[in-house]
């Protein structure tokens, strides 16, 4: 696996943002496969931090019904990093 393809995508939400702001905490989208050694490397990597520590989860996709048929959205990681005092990620900064 490639380190560009660890972080999928940012997680922006008020939970997020309040953990940004309160702890220096930044929530990602990864790939289901990734550890938290391949992370941490990736963060990195990508931008230009030292990070302290990496919380993975796990999430189950919800069953969703239309009509009569059942289907489940898919399943999805989850990993909470956090950063060495003083770094800070651009993306989440705003425009």
């Amino acid at each position: 696996m490639k380190l560009e393809d660890v972080i999928q995508k940012p997680m922006i939400t008020e939970k997020a943002a309040v953990r940004k702001e309160m702890a220096n905490e930044y929530f990602f989208f990864v790939d289901a496969a990734a550890n938290k050694n391949l992370i941490r490397l990736a963060v990195e990597k990508m931008f230009k931090v030292k990070v302290v520590a990496v919380h993975t989860m796990n999430t189950h996709g919800k069953l969703k019904r239309v009509g009569k048929y059942m289907g489940r959205r898919p399943s999805w990681k989850k990993a909470i990093v956090t950063l060495k005092e003083g770094n800070s990620i651009k993306i989440f900064e705003g425009a």
